[in-house]
């Protein structure tokens, strides 16, 4: 599929794919594929960075590649790294056959037979759909050395192996960054990037994305746990609900069989939205009514 040709394009391409947007992400998103500039998106966990790639990759055609990223990633995990066991192997064929010329066994040796090929190698490659969508996910949980040499990987688009050289795509791939902000990104890496903050979503926003990927729950449902979800995302917690967890809520719900919330529902469910101990005992017993009560406020009209 060709790359949509407007920002209007870009809305109804990730609509299609369940991947609802504003126009503000869906701007930076067109400019990304209209200058080949890679997108560094940032925010709070769950509220749909990765998710972008996905859609983006389904909507286009094209193959998504992944690097998650870890601490003490490096370009052995990242791009490449020789398959060891079967140049052995191939090395004890030799000698059992006589000994073959050693330069040769060399050049074979160190060729792409052998050659395991990782995340940013393969988005470097050729496809015949087009260049696929490189995933770069949670990049802030690596270190600064991984993040000086992905500076090569963006800007140029070509990655170096010592013992075959460079090796440039010859389409640029499409690049997505992801960052949940645990640490700050180098400014050097992301002058390199097109820029946008995820934010938590409005209420209309938020239940638009509930329809999409949640399209059984009833309407009064999921007002209701989106207008809960919302209320409690203002209260002093550690990990405040992304919009996944609303996702996973709903559907924890409907498994249920639940028409509406009630104190007792949630407290019995509050495990698909909190994801820390300390923050579950806070919504216990009276807490969680309190904000039932001013979510439900918060429906009725003016």
């Amino acid at each position: 599929m060709t790359q949509p040709s407007s920002i209007d394009a870009v809305q109804q391409l990730l609509t299609a794919q369940g991947y609802v947007c504003g126009r503000a992400l869906a701007t930076v998103v067109f400019l990304s594929l209209k200058l080949g500039r890679p997108l560094f998106l940032e925010g709070e966990a769950g509220v749909g960075k990765t998710e972008i790639a996905k859609a983006l990759a389904s909507g286009l055609g094209r193959r998504l590649i992944r690097l998650q990223c870890y601490e003490g990633l490096d370009a052995s995990s990242a791009v490449y790294e020789w398959n060891f066991p079967a140049q052995m192997v191939a090395i004890r064929t030799a000698e059992a056959s006589g000994g073959a010329n050693r330069d040769a066994l060399q050049t074979e040796l160190f060729s792409d037979d052998y050659l395991i090929e990782r995340p940013l190698l393969q988005a470097m490659r050729p496809d015949a759909n087009g260049a696929p969508v490189l995933l770069i996910d949670e990049l802030d949980r690596t270190d600064e050395p991984f993040e000086a040499f992905l500076l090569e990987a963006l800007s140029d688009f070509q990655v170096t192996i010592p013992e075959l050289g460079t090796i440039k795509a010859p389409e640029p791939p499409i690049v997505i960054v992801t960052s949940n902000r645990t640490r700050e990104v180098h400014d050097a890496l992301k002058r390199r990037c097109l820029y946008h903050w995820v934010d938590y979503p409005d209420f209309a926003r938020e239940i638009e994305i509930l329809h999409a990927r949640a399209p059984e729950a009833a309407e009064a449902l999921s007002r209701e746990v989106v207008a809960f979800v919302q209320r409690l995302r203002t209260e002093d917690l550690f990990k405040k609900p992304g919009v996944a967890e609303t996702i996973d809520w709903a559907k924890c719900l409907l498994a249920l069989d639940v028409i509406n919330l009630s104190p007792e529902v949630i407290g019995d469910t509050l495990g698909a939205i909190l994801k820390y101990q300390d923050d579950i005992q806070k919504l216990q017993g009276s807490e969680a009514k309190r904000l039932l009560d001013q979510a439900r406020a918060d429906l009725e009209p003016a």
